[in-house]
């Protein structure tokens, strides 16, 4: 038997729904051919892929970050607004990509945005663009003034603000792939004077520094340097192996990236006495480790499906200092959602994020778990990712995280059984408090009947909804071989 205990009363901080986050970029076709197609049948009168807009809708996303990468996105900005007939044809994509029609820009994302509901997070261009095309991409989104880029806003059809709150200050300005590529301290110094620079002219903006992946030297530089003048710091994790043990037990590298990075934040916020302290942006995230090539178009296991499970158990526990995380991509591109010509669909790793999303509540609680260990394998030599997580564990075959609502009344727990031998019966318990009523558990499973796969080269998913009565204050739970499960249970606090 394996053990769940929940302490509604000890709250791990407020989750915000911005760990639910997602993330576009012109690669491949996640944009083009993915959530826009100008003239398709399946789009709207604003170029929007309306099966795609519904699968998105369904996630309830909190934010979505765009255009992500330096060679593209202040060339989206400079000639991306104003009429689509009048704009250059050809915008260069990130990854080598061929080039595609300039269709989709700042004010089709910010409507984009606006369809789903989600908070727009724009990231500036510090790799090739300058700190005036940066000001001006402010101005025009966010000034109510009577300036020249506010009223070019004006002339395109958008008489108010977009009041864009979130900013990124640049995008992996540590890569080899930049130009004229920065160290930490060069970029500590441009990044300032831009900071100031923006803060000027809109006093409300939440800017974003540049993290590395929370562990390394420019992590360190960067939050000493950019703490005092940003919100949040940004970082960035792809994990994923063949092997089944690396794959899900990779995402546990991002515990050691928030350990270390909230370590750094702290003592800076100490040190230099901050009364505003930055917290986490982890604002790229994913499995991706089988196709490199510019398509990114990658087929995703059950397995993956659990790892991106696990990874969101995380987001949750971590809230206290995780205030937004973004799935990349969301479309074609390393996503969950799969395009054709004639429709949309899904892969295994739209599941779990589904689920967390849509029955998240207000605050994560603290979770104690006690089933069999397992230690991370060897690394082999021919791994994409080398993260190296030994040290982390040995590791619970059951991975959990809860949350509960603010009155009390209700939980949501979520478990990844990640023992792939055998099925599992879970005993959840409730520390000062009760349950009452009955549970309505949700459960995902791989489904291998070809018959069942949404395309030939999609993997298709089992999802079960059931329910369960509590005993003695005990709710027994069977969880099958590789599963992920979604509790929730009303509750009465003690």
């Amino acid at each position: 038997m394996r053990r769940v205990w929940v302490a509604p009363k000890r709250s791990l901080g407020h989750l915000g729904r911005n760990v639910f986050g997602g993330f576009v970029e012109h690669l491949g076709r996640c944009i083009n051919g993915g959530i826009f197609e100008e003239g398709s049948r399946l789009s709207d009168v604003d170029g929007f892929r309306a099966d795609v807009l519904e699968l998105l809708e369904a996630l309830k996303l909190g934010v979505l970050r765009w255009p992500g990468g330096n060679f593209v996105s202040n060339y989206l900005w400079t000639d991306g607004i104003g009429p689509r007939a009048s704009r250059p044809r050809r915008v260069e994509l990130a990854w080598g990509g061929a080039e595609e029609p300039n269709l989709f820009g700042t004010d089709e994302f910010l409507r984009y945005c606006a369809r789903l509901g989600v908070t727009p997070y724009i990231c500036l261009n510090m790799g090739t663009g300058t700190l005036s095309e940066a000001l001006a991409w402010v101005e025009y989104c966010n000034s109510a003034a009577r300036s020249y880029w506010a009223d070019r806003r004006r002339e395109n059809g958008r008489a108010e603000p977009y009041h864009v709150p979130y900013w990124g200050l640049g995008n992996e300005m540590y890569g080899d792939w930049q130009v004229g590529q920065l160290s930490a301290d060069e970029y500590v110094r441009m990044a300032t004077r831009w900071a100031r620079a923006i803060r000027r002219l809109d006093p409300d903006i939440k800017l974003v520094s540049c993290g590395m992946n929370g562990w390394n030297e420019w992590d360190r530089v960067v939050i000493e340097g950019m703490a005092s003048l940003v919100d949040l710091h940004s970082l960035h994790l792809y994990t994923g192996s063949s092997n089944y043990w690396t794959n899900v037990l990779a995402p546990h590298q991002a515990e050691r990236a928030i350990t270390y990075a909230s370590a750094w934040i702290s003592r800076v916020a100490y040190v230099q006495r901050l009364n505003r302290v930055p917290r986490i942006a982890y604002d790229e995230w994913n499995v991706w480790y089988r196709v490199h090539d510019a398509t990114l178009e990658e087929r995703y296991s059950f397995a993956d499906a659990l790892a991106v499970a696990t990874y969101l158990n995380i987001f949750v526990r971590n809230c206290k200092w995780v205030e937004m995380a973004n799935l990349a991509q969301m479309v074609n591109a390393i996503a969950p959602i799969v395009t054709t010509k004639a429709s949309a669909m899904v892969q295994p790793i739209y599941y779990p994020f589904l689920l967390h999303s849509t029955t998240a509540l207000d605050d994560a609680i603290d979770v104690w778990v006690d089933s069999p260990k397992v230690a991370a394998p060897e690394l082999s030599p021919g791994e994409y990712w080398r993260h190296r997580i030994g040290d982390l564990g040995p590791f619970r075959t059951i991975d959990a995280s809860a949350t509960c609502d603010t009155e009390l009344s209700k939980i949501s727990v979520t478990i990844v059984n990640r023992d792939p031998g055998s099925t599992d019966r879970v005993e959840l318990r409730i520390q000062d408090g009760a349950f009452i009523g009955k549970a309505r558990i949700r459960t995902i499973t791989e489904d291998g009947s070809l018959g069942k796969r949404p395309a030939p080269d999609i993997e298709a998913v089992k999802l079960e909804d059931g329910s369960e009565e509590a005993k003695d204050d005990v709710l027994v739970v069977e969880l099958p071989p590789s599963s992920f499960a979604v509790i929730e249970v009303p509750i009465a606090a003690g």
